[in-house]
């Protein structure tokens, strides 16, 4: 009879603890950038691309940007159509979770999609008025890649033309 109540109890307490994950709002970056205020101290959850450059300070945290455009899933140089704007926020992580990412997102490279969760900090007096998200955990959910682009043969060829056919009208002027 202790056995079932000891086991009762156990399993009641570990249902009762909080699990920020849980807790954690999903949001979009797009959704966080337009409700900043109102998202001001929540625990929120985003996905996006860690790009630019990770910028290690002494104090141990790490600093780079999060876009969550639709660039994301369809990088142009892969053929995705160059439409919308980028829409990134920053983000400040401990060191050592940033230490085993990918490099960041560049213009022939892709940075890792991660989901990270942690608090959103708008006009963060600590921090001159700065907002950001401090994250306190992520989940890669895609490695960062280098981007391959193909030439495209259409272009290349429509330039050698008129090059051509300013070389010869250039050649065919009359002379005086």
């Amino acid at each position: 009879m202790m056995r079932i109540l000891l086991r009762t109890l156990m399993t009641t307490g570990f249902l009762l603890l909080p699990c920020p994950a849980l807790a954690a709002e999903e949001v979009s970056v797009e959704e966080l950038v337009e409700q900043a205020a109102d998202l001001a101290g929540a625990e929120v959850t985003v996905e996006g691309e860690l790009v630019g450059d990770y910028g290690f300070r002494d104090d141990g945290w790490m600093w780079t940007q999060l876009n969550g455009d639709v660039y994301v899933r369809e990088p142009i140089r892969e053929g995705g159509s160059p439409h919308g704007a980028n829409i990134g926020i920053g983000v400040r992580m401990p060191s050592e979770l940033a230490e085993a990412l990918d490099p960041p997102g560049r213009y022939r490279s892709r940075g890792p999609v991660i989901l990270a969760t942690g608090t959103w900090k708008y006009h963060d007096l600590e921090r001159q008025g700065e907002s950001f998200l401090e994250v306190e955990s992520l989940v890669v959910v895609e490695p960062g890649r280098q981007l391959s682009e193909e030439a495209d043969w259409r272009v290349i060829g429509s330039g050698a033309l008129l090059i051509s056919g300013a070389a010869a009208t250039w050649l065919a002027r009359p002379r005086e």
